[in-house]
């Protein structure tokens, strides 16, 4: 992948930040990490992201409601949710909110890079069929 693909990690758990981070730098991305919402939605604000990989459970702005401020303002990044506490309501209501992806944490590195990868690939695919639409 390109070094200009840009991946923002929004997890309130430093250890899972930091292990996101360096898999995600070893692959080649331009990685920036949030430790909560309003410090995601800040970053998206000031230069939008590629894909976001999006903690639910997290003080003050939850992962849900972050998906769905990214999804109407910036409908072209793509969020994959890794949470902590799967359930089926909240794998349904993230893709009813449009993300892409919903896994369980504990992920490894290569499964962080396979999402990530999987993102990229799938925004690529919508942009290619809006262009071809126009």
């Amino acid at each position: 992948m390109k070094t200009t693909t840009r991946v923002l990690i929004v997890d309130d758990d430093e250890a899972v930040r930091l292990s996101f981070l360096r898999s995600l730098a070893g692959a080649r991305y331009n990685v920036e990490a949030a430790w909560n919402g309003t410090e995601a939605l800040r970053a998206m604000e000031q230069r939008p992201f590629d894909v976001i990989l999006l903690d639910i459970r997290m003080p003050g702005v939850d992962g849900m409601s972050v998906l769905k401020a990214i999804k109407e303002k910036w409908p072209e990044s793509e969020v994959v949710i890794i949470t902590g506490y799967p359930s089926l309501e909240t794998a349904k209501e993230a893709i009813q909110l449009g993300a892409c992806d919903y896994l369980s944490k504990p992920v490894g590195p290569d499964e962080v890079i396979h999402a990530a990868n999987g993102a990229l690939t799938r925004k690529a695919w919508a942009l290619r069929r809006v262009q071809t639409e126009h």
